[in-house]
This record gives structure tokens, sequence and C-alpha cells, in this order.
């Protein structure tokens, strides 16, 4: 696959797909990561809600952006990073989706590598954006020289 493949897909999103924020497993991403706060387990805070911890929003299901031809191999997880406009509280319902915002090439030692960056965002019932996510994969060819 070569850049071209992925230049046509700039701009395209997935549909948005409902995720329910469940307590039981807010508290097993809490287990592990190995946080032992109990704002996510026992709802202590404030308003004596179940907090999920700041990178639980990895685990919702972002869709999948109609035909990108995702590679099964080769490609690899680069930089994230994490935007929250409010905490998410288990029984939340969030409507998530995946948008490629950016494609672009460099070369290493390692050969030719193609740089996808998606922007994901969950939003709530009222439609307000609750967190959203840069997310940089990598792709480069198998076989590649070393």
């Amino acid at each position: 696959m070569s850049l071209e493949t992925f230049e046509p897909f700039v701009g395209r999103s997935s549909s948005p797909v409902r995720n329910e924020v469940e307590k039981g497993a807010i508290r097993k991403f809490a287990d592990a990561i190995g946080d032992p706060n109990p704002l996510y387990r026992d709802g202590t805070g404030a308003d004596g809600r179940v907090v999920a911890p700041p990178t639980f929003s990895r685990t919702f299901d972002y869709g999948k952006i109609p035909d990108l031809p995702l590679p099964k191999a080769g490609l690899i997880h680069g930089e994230q990073q994490f935007e929250y406009f409010r905490p998410i509280y288990a029984g939340d319902v969030l409507y998530c989706s995946s948008k490629l915002i950016e494609v672009h090439e460099k070369s290493g030692r390692l050969g030719s590598m193609i740089f996808l960056v998606f922007e994901n965002t969950a939003v709530d019932d009222s439609g307000d954006l609750v967190v959203r996510e840069r997310l940089t994969a990598i792709y480069r060819e198998q076989g590649g020289v070393a």
C-alpha cells in the first residue's frame, strides 16, 4: 500500500457507534492499569458517581471508516493524545466516531513509513463533546530493510 491508497480517505468518518459506560468495565480497566483509586470503583467523588480513568475512552468502539483499507499487518501505534471536556461516568451513553484527518509519508532507517492521523470523538445524548482523541498509526510494508 502507498500514500495514494490512503489519501482519498482523508476527511471521511465512521458512522457514530453507541457505547454504554458500565461500572464493571471501569473497575476492570482500573485493575488492568494497576490504579487503585477509589473514584474508579466506589463513586467516592464529590457527586458520588464512578468516574472512568483518563485513557478509558480507548476501550470504546469508534466504528470503521467505510472502505478504508487498514492492513492486518505492519500497523504500529505511534502516538495518542486525549482532550476531555468533562469526566466520563458509569452510566453514560456516548456516541463515538473516527475520522481520518491527515496522511503523510516519511523515510527512516527502516524504510518508508505512512502516518495515518485519526481524530476520534465521543459525544453524549445532548451532542456535547465529551472526549476528543488524536491517534497516529504508522504503516510500514512488511519485509522492509532493517
